[in-house]
């Protein structure tokens, strides 16, 4: 495995986009647990646009405008509800309420549909990963693999730490219900404009 691999791999992986968004805003408004199950369903949204790579499907997908087309509208459409979710927010940080297991889990479907909807991660790993497996390689399908978990694993763990360390500041702004309703206001933001990129991406 290429050392530049590894950079390029983290590079992509730590540059804001939605998945690391997201789990910021989890860990500000409900601490670094729950960010951590947004991070795992990040992570776990990976999963669907590698099986389509490996399938081929995601040359399907890149060769029809009208597939792509649906599918990015599709997870435009979800970034801009998420956006209108968060800008309606207007409530404080609550750091005493409890939160079941259906809460976590709910982080983890909704973060693995902010993934699960962005088509160009799966033309990612058909443009990107390729690159860094040998021609000559008689197993690609596994070197294929082993990148793709590698990118997985530093995809959770540069989320996680997203996560916490936004968690690590809530306790100071947890009596300052002004300064939460602004940070919702810039995630709100944020995930409009995600989703307006995405909307006008092209295959």
């Amino acid at each position: 495995m290429s050392p530049e691999f590894l950079i390029t791999t983290f590079l992509v992986v730590a540059s804001p986009g939605t998945g690391a968004i997201y789990t910021l805003a989890v860990g500000l408004s409900q601490g670094g647990r729950k960010s951590l199950a947004a991070a795992f369903g990040c992570t776990l949204g990976i999963l669907p646009h590698l099986a389509a790579a490996s399938l081929g499907l995601t040359a399907l997908l890149h060769a029809s405008a009208l597939l792509f087309d649906l599918f990015k509208y599709a997870g435009a459409a979800y970034l801009i509800f998420l956006a209108w979710q968060v800008w309606r927010d207007k409530g404080s940080l609550s750091l005493t309420a409890e939160v079941g297991e259906r809460s976590s889990l709910g982080l983890v479907v909704k973060a693995v549909l902010i993934n699960l909807l962005n088509p160009k991660l799966s033309i990612f790993f058909v443009a990107f990963l390729p690159q860094f497996i040998a021609p000559q390689s008689t197993t690609p399908m596994a070197d294929m693999l082993m990148l793709s978990a590698v990118f997985m694993a530093m995809t959770f763990v540069v989320f996680a730490v997203y996560g916490v360390l936004a968690s690590a500041i809530r306790h100071r702004i947890a009596a300052r219900p002004g300064l939460m309703i602004g940070f919702n206001r810039v995630f709100a933001l944020a995930f409009f404009a995600l989703g307006a990129k995405l909307a006008f991406a092209r295959a």
